[in-house]
């Protein structure tokens, strides 16, 4: 057994399990009973002590004290191959975080498909103050004792996804905490476990290659806390992303560009104008035809916005579908021009002025990640191209056979496009460019313009960038750590259950962990639905202090939260929105500095913002109260 240690922090490594045990005090967190270390190749399972050789030593520096650990060689299929890789396990001592560093030194030999390291924490003891905090899109709180089983995580719970908002999870037990925070999070993610009924939850970490190799040490950063709960964990983050230059508020983005001001507060409407399903997308229904085809006019659609006008809706953006010729979800990146039997560019214009003439916003859907096989630009040598020289296709959306673009090539497209929209006149307040912040970064292994997921995030982060600069705010579909900087608002940030159909078990208690590191940093519309007698979303909205959704029609029938609901007609719609617009006006730029289980009751929640407002939900009653803040913030 080998031990470091800094003040209250110590850590035990045993080298004969190879595992880690982190303690603070008298609280200890282990690694899971039978946990090895490991990792999967082509090959199969490969165990850490499977090493030829391997080898421990304290290191000690200027900045802490640790474990390197080297393990070399490796047989497989009675071949002796050379891949050798190390493991730095130390205290920092100006912190006391504990950092677990994985670092490639030879790969050749294996191709490594998944690391799993470090070891999911043993986290055994069924009871209500033993929960887990996962980043499952806007934050989710696993108590030990949670009777439904936790299903799997979407995009397998990779960061920088809608399974991964933000690179930690956590864990608490009795006030006791541990946070764990991957500072390299471009190629991870986490897997979880939580059976019916507890007793226990499982978190573990694994990394994946980037374009086909390792290539750079991977990091995971354990901070122990004491006297703690998902608040401070928030805060604890909030503070790390501050300190890496990253916490960029609205408050700066509107110093930049002031429509944000505009933008605070409005009404969202989700509409579109020309849907085409191809005969070739999995979307195609032969059996319906009229489905697979839907035109409204410009003209309809500005109809539509007078009326809201006229029925009391004050401030209105409108997110508009389907405004190109080729229809919904077709033939990305070659979108124009503006659908000819909808009214064409003309018919797009008068649109465009009306919103701007009734003070609304307005903005439009488009896309470049989608690089569809009809576009009259595909060219397969700038779609992403895997390291076995294959290129993924799938022909899931409407408008058929795709491939993926490289991101690479993204920005160029973005500033070709939108100057057409200016030659023909579209002034645009805002833009949203889709599944950038929800799916994982892509790779391409294309010498001509190969590319990592970090610098694909860094690419779409440029188109956000290059909107903002002409005066356009940027949005895409969800939100993630890395697009905070540079994006302005979402098309939602929901949590988890939101997405299933309405009345599905909850894997765990929704919690605001998003808001509570970055709500005064993005716009988020929320859901305003209400779905059934017992479940209203305009709860969620009011308890986030968020943007509402006025009008929302999904372009994908029971798909992305697009689900059949109560119907509450116009006048309720609006003045359900009123509430929550007065509400995002006045702690939109706030910081959410609380969120709470009143007296202990999920079913009661309060949220706490910068300027004093509080909002208290009775999910139980369906009911809320907001008292508003004085201070100016």
């Amino acid at each position: 057994m080998t031990s470091i240690k800094v003040n209250n922090i110590k850590v035990n490594f045993d080298e004969e399990s190879l595992r880690f045990s982190l303690y603070k005090k008298e609280t200890v967190w282990e690694w899971c009973e039978g946990y090895q270390p490991y990792f999967e190749c082509e090959g199969g399972r490969i165990e850490f002590k499977e090493a030829a050789s391997i080898s421990h030593e304290k290191v000690e520096n200027g900045l802490g004290i640790g474990i390197r650990s080297r393990y070399q060689g490796f047989s497989v299929g009675g071949r002796k191959i050379p891949y050798t890789f190390e493991t730095y396990v130390w205290i920092e001592r100006a912190t006391q975080d504990i950092y677990f560093e994985w670092i490639p030194i030879c790969e050749e030999g294996l191709v490594v498909k998944r690391v799993y390291w470090p070891g999911a924490m043993a986290f055994e003891d069924k009871r209500e103050d033993w929960y887990t905090l996962l980043n499952l899109q806007q934050g989710l709180m696993i108590p030990n004792t949670w009777e439904t089983e936790l299903g799997e995580l979407v995009f397998d719970g990779f960061f920088g996804t809608a399974g991964g908002y933000m690179p930690w999870f956590g864990q608490i037990k009795e006030g006791e905490g541990c946070l764990a925070l991957c500072t390299t999070p471009w190629n991870g993610g986490i897997q979880a476990q939580h059976p019916a009924g507890g007793p226990y939850t499982h978190v573990n970490v694994y990394f994946e290659p980037s374009l086909g190799r390792i290539e750079y040490r991977r990091i995971m950063r354990y901070s122990l806390m004491s006297r703690c709960d998902y608040n401070d964990m928030c805060k604890a983050y909030r503070t790390y992303v501050n300190e890496q230059g990253k916490l960029r508020t609205l408050k700066e983005k509107a110093a930049k560009t002031p429509s944000v001001e505009r933008l605070i507060g409005s009404g969202f409407v989700h509409a579109g104008i020309k849907t085409h399903v191809c005969e070739n997308s999995d979307f195609f229904d032969p059996n319906e035809p009229e489905k697979n085809n839907n035109l409204t006019t410009f003209a309809a659609r500005e109809a539509q916005m007078r009326e809201l006008y006229e029925a009391g809706a004050k401030k209105v953006y409108l997110h508009l579908d389907g405004w190109a010729q080729p229809g919904y979800d077709n033939q990305h990146p070659d979108y124009a021009p503006a659908c000819e039997e909808a009214g064409g560019w003309a018919g797009m214009k008068s649109l465009v002025d009306t919103m701007h003439e009734l003070g609304y916003m307005f903005g439009i859907h488009d896309q470049y990640r989608d690089f569809y096989l009809a576009a009259p630009s595909f060219d397969e040598d700038y779609a992403c191209r895997l390291t076995d020289g294959t290129i993924p296709t799938h022909q899931r959306w409407a408008g058929g056979p795709q491939s993926f673009l490289c991101g690479t090539q993204a920005p160029y497209y973005v500033k070709r496009n939108f100057a057409a929209l200016r030659d023909n006149q579209i002034e645009l307040d805002c833009a949203y460019l889709d599944v950038f912040t929800c799916n994982e970064g892509d790779e391409c292994s294309n010498p001509r313009h190969r590319m990592s997921r970090r610098e694909c995030y860094e690419a779409r982060n440029h188109c956000f960038d290059y909107l903002m600069s002409q005066g356009i705010l940027p949005s895409s579909e969800e939100v993630s750590d890395w697009c905070v900087p540079s994006m302005v608002f979402c098309h939602y940030a929901p949590y988890d259950f939101m997405m299933r159909e309405p009345g599905s078990p909850k894997f765990g208690v929704p919690v605001p962990l998003f808001n509570l590191v970055y709500h005064d940093c993005l716009i988020e519309p929320w859901m305003m639905e209400r779905v059934s007698e017992d479940e209203d979303y305009m709860l969620y909205a009011v308890l986030n202090g968020g943007a509402p959704y006025l009008l929302r029609d999904g372009a994908y029938p029971n798909t992305d939260g697009s689900f059949e609901t109560l119907g509450l007609g116009l006048k309720e719609d609006i003045k359900r929105c009123d509430v929550v617009c007065k509400l995002h006006e006045k702690v939109a730029k706030c910081e959410m500095v609380r969120h709470e289980m009143v007296d202990g009751d999920y079913t009661v929640q309060r949220t706490v913002f910068a300027d004093g407002t509080t909002v208290t939900v009775d999910f139980g009653k369906q009911t809320y109260e907001i008292v508003y803040g004085t201070d100016v913030k």
